[in-house]
């Protein structure tokens, strides 16, 4: 991969030890001749990946999460460092990017094309892109949501639930996951719809390929539903109205070390140990 020239850096300085590893990781830029841009309150204001060859976040994957929709849009590769809890997405561990970050600059990496979801609002102006997942829920809590979905305009079925999570590959393992969802390799092309605490405990993930529209349609007659994009952005859509979700044309490059195994990462952080020792398999990986 070719040399890193111009780099913004996102630090979420509530995450302990993000802002000294932060300025780690500048000076190592620096000393390499990179340009270098820094922020660390967000959301990012629009514009501010535009002209960078590369983004370093430094935080959690909800730091990361908040970038993904303008990094999505420039088209600008992410780099997570993680100084959150698991770090799915920001799978670099601090001294791991001490260690690499010159070669990284230099063009050692990896880029990974992730799959992003988008949604229409009901009067058909764009809702945004999801890197994860988009979730819909009632707006007030306690009540169970009626939604009536069709994948290309024909009935799927007409859900009695907490809510429903759209997930893309990407976001498999975070919500979708502690709901009874899959786990879906990063490079499928699909969308898993889960439901959130089904009335009827045969409703279960359903998985929908690449070409396929989503409608969900809000028939009840006293409940606004509240749509959350990453856990970052809402919207409502009332009584009778209706959401369209399908997978965006825009991707999400995601930077990973040379030698990156996304199911080392999952046996990891999951804590999937068989009967061998730390979970390691035989064939390397």
């Amino acid at each position: 991969m070719p040399g890193l020239k111009n780099i913004a850096f996102i630090i979420n300085r509530d995450k302990s030890g993000a802002p000294g590893l932060g300025r780690q990781l500048v000076a190592l830029a620096e000393k390499e001749g990179v340009t270098v841009d820094v922020i660390d309150t967000f959301p990012i204001p629009e514009g501010f990946l535009e002209g960078k060859d590369a983004c370093c976040v430094i935080g959690g994957d909800g730091t990361l999460l908040s970038a993904a929709s303008e990094a999505s849009r420039t088209g600008v590769p992410v780099f997570g460092v993680n100084r959150g809890s698991l770090g799915f997405l920001t799978t670099v561990a601090a001294e791991e990017a001490l260690e690499s970050f010159g070669s990284v600059l230099r063009g050692d990496y990896l880029l990974d094309r992730r799959s992003m979801l988008e949604c229409r609002k009901p009067d058909g102006t764009p809702g945004g892109v999801a890197l994860n997942d988009i979730v819909i829920k009632v707006e007030k809590t306690g009540r169970l949501a009626t939604l009536r979905v069709q994948a290309n305009e024909r009935n799927v079925t007409e859900y009695l639930c907490d809510g429903l999570i759209f997930s893309t590959p990407t976001g498999s393992t975070a919500y979708n996951l502690s709901a009874g969802g899959p786990i879906i390799e990063p490079q499928a092309r699909v969308i898993a719809m889960t439901p959130i605490c089904p009335h009827t405990l045969s409703n279960r993930t359903v998985i929908f390929h690449q070409e396929t529209e989503i409608r969900i349609h809000n028939p009840m007659e006293s409940g606004v539903l509240d749509v959350t994009l990453d856990g970052q952005r809402h919207f409502s859509v009332n009584r009778g109205e209706e959401l369209r979700v399908f997978i965006s044309s825009r991707t999400f490059n995601l930077m990973q070390q040379a030698g990156y195994s996304h199911f080392s990462v999952v046996r990891t952080k999951l804590g999937w140990i068989g009967g061998r020792e730390k979970g390691r398999l035989p064939g390397g990986d």
